[in-house]
């Protein structure tokens, strides 16, 4: 594994961007922060 590859799984971006010392309702408002803005780029 490379030296910012995401070991945990939780990165969507595959990359560590730290999200491993979350707790899972954490992760879960993060991850749904990054999907709608990432919605919201395409969008524009």
């Amino acid at each position: 594994m490379s030296q910012n590859e995401c070991g945990c799984g939780r990165s969507p971006t595959g990359k560590c961007i730290g999200w491993h010392s979350l707790s899972e309702e954490n992760y879960k408002k993060k991850l749904l922060e990054y999907e709608q803005k990432i919605k919201g780029k395409k969008n524009s």
